[in-house]
């Protein structure tokens, strides 16, 4: 087939998205298919206004990218691609928006307080959650922009870096735990969860360095859980797709605490393809190999 991948772009996540999209290329190229690659930027649309192929693999990642708007050029183009819609994407970016879907379909979820660039007013602010406290962009990824305070100066640096990244940031309750993440795979109606990973950082949290430097994160498959906890991961992960309209593809990211229920934290509707990411090593285990799993991810997106 003559394939288009989507690469880089012009979010903070683009160096992610230019490894992301070499792996994919790759991987096409191997199984013979015709690639044509672009380095995508909103500002210069003419080059994918102009495409004709057989379909179009989005290896972008945050805004751009994984919100929808290229979901919404393409399906304007009647241009098919891989992965979730407009409703999908942009609902699934949005931390605050899906964590009200989460919520509803009784998925556990962090305490939180959202804030409002226009309306933040720092002289008449009170935090609602106990510390520590993680202040988070609401539509970023990759951990950026992201802070853990354990005190009010830290919380409030952390809120005007959040800030200078989105209009709206969320400060969540920490937990503390095991994170992990489940992959899952299917069209609409036929979802599967992929075997749980655990995630275990070699810094203190799991940063941005964590997850895209070789040998600082390893990843252990079967995630050291017990049976129920892998249970509820697993349902959930599949719940939260289905409840958001994603399709094709998706990775859940969970904490697992002491006590209680595990928390999801959101789903990533482009999870990174990079030599050191999670769906790749959770599709091996169900015997995909890198190249096998992109095409496999073409075939269901063309059953669509």
């Amino acid at each position: 087939m003559k394939i288009a991948v989507l690469y880089g772009g012009v979010s903070a996540e683009r160096e992610v998205s230019l490894s992301s999209g070499k792996g994919i290329m790759t991987a096409l190229k191997n199984k013979g298919h015709e690639v044509i690659g672009i380095d995508f930027n909103p500002n210069e649309l003419e080059e994918i206004i102009q495409l004709d192929v057989d379909i179009v693999y989005i290896g972008l990642h945050g805004r751009y990218g994984e919100d929808g708007k290229v979901q919404a050029l393409l399906d304007m183009l009647k241009i098919p691609y891989v992965g979730s819609g407009v409703q999908g994407s942009a609902l699934a970016i949005d931390k605050a928006k899906s964590k009200l879907f989460f919520n509803r379909a009784g998925t556990r979820i962090a305490k939180e307080q959202v804030l409002f660039k226009h309306s933040f007013k720092e002289e008449d602010f009170i935090c609602d959650v106990d510390y520590p406290v993680v202040v988070k962009p609401n539509q970023e990824g990759s951990t950026i922009g992201i802070t853990i305070a354990e005190d009010e100066e830290t919380l409030k640096n952390g809120i005007k870096e959040a800030f200078q990244l989105d209009e709206t940031i969320l400060l969540e309750e920490f937990i503390k735990g095991i994170e992990v993440t489940v992959a899952v795979l299917g069209n609409k109606g036929d979802e599967k969860a992929l075997p749980v990973v655990e995630i275990v950082s070699k810094n203190k949290h799991y940063d941005y360095e964590a997850k895209y430097a070789a040998g600082m994160s390893e990843h252990i498959i079967p995630a050291r859980i017990s049976a129920e906890q892998t249970e509820y991961v697993q349902k959930h992960a599949v719940l939260a797709h289905q409840v958001l309209g994603c399709d094709i593809y998706s990775r859940v990211d969970f904490i697992i605490p002491e006590q209680g229920d595990p928390v999801i934290l959101e789903v990533n509707t482009l999870p990174g393809m990079t030599p050191t990411s999670l769906y790749p090593d959770a599709a091996k285990e169900i015997g995909l190999d890198y190249d096998e799993m992109i095409e496999k991810l073409i075939t269901l997106s063309l059953e669509k």
